[in-house]
């Protein structure tokens, strides 16, 4: 069942929220996804209103299955600002999931990224018992490196590439659940 999560304000910001991607922000995404760097990062583009249109609705049936929790990180106005997603795996030992990431260009640089991705941290330890949160990111990917280690995302480990999605080295930073 989709939700939405309150990212609460800073002394400088002002509050967000996390909440799941709807058909309305097909415009949205397409200006994210032309974004030089968005390019650069992610092993899928989408440059059209179809492959957007598909994009939106594999989020929603995969929050519909439980496979993965894509949210559209919004301002006070309900503009996506970014994204962020959950991807549980289940083992027989314990439940990990991998946490992913990106910031709309004009949003960059004012801890959307950190606060949202605390948030949503949080809601995965508390509401899916999930033990071990993977982030991965590549390895000269410098601001998603910082975002991680301010989030208490130590890095774990250096990746060799994956080809194609992940064509040069890789970093894995790791967050573990604090036991209350």
């Amino acid at each position: 069942m989709p939700i939405t999560l309150p990212v609460p304000p800073t002394a400088s910001a002002a509050p967000l929220w996390l909440r799941p991607w709807q058909p309305a922000d097909r415009t949205a995404l397409l200006v994210a996804h032309r974004d030089p760097l968005m390019k650069r990062w992610l092993a899928t583009s989408l440059a059209t209103e179809a492959e957007a249109g598909r994009w939106l609705a594999v989020q929603a049936l995969s929050w519909e299955t439980g496979a993965r929790f894509s949210f559209a990180v919004v301002d006070g106005d309900d503009r996506p600002l970014g994204h962020l997603a959950l991807k549980p795996k289940t083992t027989k030992l314990k439940t990990t999931a991998e946490v992913g990431y990106w910031i709309a260009a004009a949003a960059r640089g004012r801890g959307v990224a950190g606060r949202a991705l605390e948030t949503m941290t949080q809601w995965a330890f508390s509401a899916h018992a999930i033990n071990r949160l993977d982030l991965l990111h590549a390895e000269d990917n410098h601001a998603s490196c910082r975002v991680a280690e301010k989030c208490g995302y130590p890095l774990r480990e250096k990746l060799p590439p994956a080809p194609p999605d992940f064509p040069g080295n890789g970093h894995r930073h790791v967050r573990l659940r604090v036991p209350r």
